[in-house]
């Protein structure tokens, strides 16, 4: 069993990804036109799972990010119902002008996607483990459930 290395990038000089890296891997990895299209779903979707994300993994979340992305993140304050992963993508889709369903997944895709290679796999899978059944697509991981 071979340990894959994490691929952080070290913009800050302190293991933190700048903005910049985190909405150009956005923008790359949503084929979108413009870096400002790019910052604005990352924006949202980020706000969004501010209000999921809670206690060790929110504070770890927020350090690992670059300081714009912690500070959506913490503005948001924690929902108290937990929204299942087609109620986050309808979320996103009710605050994007003009989205549908199938275009806020794609959004939704194209930020999470790309966190685990900027935050690392273990903190990805910790905050999974706190989330409900589905989102594991959402990061672009394949869902296992368990038989019976």
């Amino acid at each position: 069993m071979s340990v894959r290395p994490q691929r952080r990038h070290s913009g800050t000089g302190q293991g933190r990804p700048r903005w910049a890296e985190l909405v150009e891997a956005v923008r790359a990895s949503g084929r979108y036109s413009t870096t400002a299209e790019a910052e604005r779903v990352t924006r949202i979707v980020l706000s969004a799972l501010g209000g999921l994300v809670t206690g060790d993994e929110r504070v770890d979340l927020a350090h690992a990010l670059p300081e714009e992305a912690a500070r959506v993140i913490a503005a948001r304050i924690p929902e108290p119902h937990r929204l299942t992963a087609p109620e986050f993508v309808a979320a996103i889709a009710a605050r994007v002008p003009g989205a549908t369903p199938a275009t806020a997944r794609w959004d939704v895709g194209s930020v999470l996607g790309v966190l685990p290679g900027l935050v690392g796999d273990d903190l990805v899978d910790r905050v999974l483990a706190r989330l409900p059944q589905g989102y594991a697509l959402l990061f672009g991981r394949a869902e296992l459930t368990p038989t019976g």
